[in-house]
């Protein structure tokens, strides 16, 4: 197996970007990637794009050949792959795009994740959210995605003693990261005290 490098990144702003639709968003965060690598289109070799529900999120399927084609790179012919793995989808992608890499199938790839989850209503998301939890015995029983993370936490707190300003420092830790980040939805920390306050 070779080693594999990461040769560049992009990123774009998170949040409910009402004015960028799914491929703005794709085609954005994986040409800021090209160009940090310093690589042409004739070097890539292939695309791997993370996304978990496009089909009924934007009602669009077949994301990853779109985001190539809309990039401009319909005309190299790469394979494009679409890559679903629930909320890993974009690290499943790297994954993917890494053993590609490794096994010397590949040179150069370009790998991305994204999601465009509040062009729908709350309710809706929650709703398609669900369908990553098994249909037939869970969601069908009303269990919910943040439902089901409050019963693993639970679950977690019963076996290990974890306690809630544990749980809240994961919070406050995640907003620090995001102050730091001028992309970050969010770019201010929070306190213990405030994640425990909150509803």
């Amino acid at each position: 197996m070779r080693d594999v490098a990461i040769i560049g990144v992009g990123e774009t702003e998170f949040g409910e970007l009402w004015d960028k639709s799914f491929r703005d968003l794709g085609i954005e965060a994986g040409l800021k990637a090209i160009q940090d690598a310093k690589v042409t289109a004739e070097e890539i070799d292939a695309i791997y794009v993370g996304n978990m529900s496009a089909g009924k999120f934007i009602d669009q399927e077949h994301v990853s050949a779109l985001v190539a084609d809309y990039s401009g790179l319909a005309d190299e012919h790469l394979p494009t792959v679409r890559v679903e793995g629930g909320g890993a989808c974009a690290a499943v992608a790297l994954l993917q795009a890494r053993m590609a890499i490794a096994s010397g199938m590949y040179d150069i790839v370009v790998v991305g994740g994204a999601e465009k989850m509040t062009d729908v209503g709350d309710v809706q998301a929650a709703e398609i959210l669900a369908g990553t939890a098994d249909q037939e015995w869970e969601s069908v029983f009303g269990a919910t995605f943040a439902g089901l993370y409050a019963m693993m936490a639970r679950r977690h707190m019963h076996d290990f003693g974890t306690k809630r300003e544990h749980l809240a420092a994961v919070a406050v830790k995640n907003h620090k990261n995001g102050a730091l980040n001028p992309n970050a939805q969010f770019q201010r920390e929070i306190t213990v005290e405030a994640v425990l306050q909150s509803p």
